[in-house]
């Protein structure tokens, strides 16, 4: 479908900025400072940041408690004294923070306020306002399938401004480019990296062969991913004969949305989206969804007082 226009009368004010064409610019402005006065508006103190630290230099040891990671465990000292006890960690001051950008066909696409590719880039500009400053480092690969921009880790607010940019500015693949997530992220494993935080934004569609890189990257960094979601991708509207596109592959088929097809096609997206949500919890990833007609910053806010209420040991 073509681009959303944000003129349309009741657009809500939490729809994210128009970010494409000669309205880029304008737009980027506009959600950094969305980005910077909502967040820091709605997360106070210690809830401001996704990690507590890398957590490269072991701590005190401390009796474990509900809702504690339990690759934290410490089992010498949970054999010594027949107690569970996790390694609490002394943080790393000088976070170094990748972001994975899937930017493939299928995010060309959305049916609310925006389309999924804006919210790709909603959720870097979230990410690199939650890590940046105190000398931290952000890097990026992005990709449309077709193309894959790899950006450094640097630290400062032009090297922010400029990789939120350099994802906004990515063009969108030819129709039929299938993109490969699993390679994508296998990218960001090589070569070894310092221990840090990986952040994969992607609506995780298609085939799950990204899976087995995602749990080996999760073994050395903290992990994220960021499904980006549209309505339509779990629903289909009660609207008759319709014609079915793959953007990755440019096949099509028309089908009439009837009452069992719709069932039908709710029941398999329901199955991938628990398949997806399976997948990251056993890489140990934390596991944020954004769609394109809901709140993106306050379910960033709802995310991050989460996984801070999980460290502390409080329900989350």
């Amino acid at each position: 479908m073509g681009p959303i226009n944000d003129a349309a009368k009741g657009r809500p004010a939490w729809a994210p900025p128009v970010l494409r064409g000669d309205r880029l610019e304008a737009g980027l402005r506009t959600l950094e400072l969305d980005v910077r006065g909502r967040l820091d508006g709605l997360l106070q103190g210690n809830h401001l940041g996704l990690v507590p630290g890398p957590g490269s230099e072991p701590g005190e040891a401390r009796p474990y408690q509900p809702g504690d990671d339990v690759r934290r465990m410490d089992w010498a000292v949970t054999a010594r004294t027949t107690t569970p006890h996790i390694r609490e960690t002394v943080a790393d001051r000088e976070l170094e923070t990748w972001v994975v950008a899937d930017l493939s066909a299928s995010l060309d696409f959305g049916t609310a306020v925006c389309e999924k590719r804006d919210l790709v880039i909603c959720a870097v500009a979230a990410v690199v306002h939650l890590t940046r400053g105190g000398g931290n480092r952000i890097g990026a690969l992005i990709s449309n399938g077709a193309e894959t921009v790899r950006l450094p880790p640097r630290g400062g607010l032009a090297h922010a401004r400029n990789l939120v940019r350099r994802v906004a500015q990515m063009p969108r693949a030819p129709e039929g480019t299938r993109g490969d997530l699993g390679a994508l992220v296998d990218q960001l494993r090589r070569p070894p990296r310092r221990r840090g935080l990986a952040v994969v934004v992607s609506d995780f569609l298609g085939d799950t062969g990204w899976e087995r890189p995602l749990r080996a990257l999760s073994a050395r960094h903290d992990l994220i991913g960021v499904e980006v979601i549209d309505p339509r991708d779990v629903d289909l509207p009660e609207v008759g004969d319709i014609v079915l596109a793959d953007p990755e592959t440019g096949r099509q088929r028309e089908v009439h949305a009837s009452a069992l097809l719709r069932k039908e096609f709710a029941a398999a997206a329901q199955a991938h989206r628990a398949q997806v949500a399976r997948a990251l919890r056993q890489a140990g990833a934390g596991h944020l969804v954004l769609r394109t007609d809901s709140d993106w910053i306050a379910d960033v806010v709802r995310f991050v007082v989460a996984r801070k209420r999980g460290w502390s040991g409080a329900a989350s």
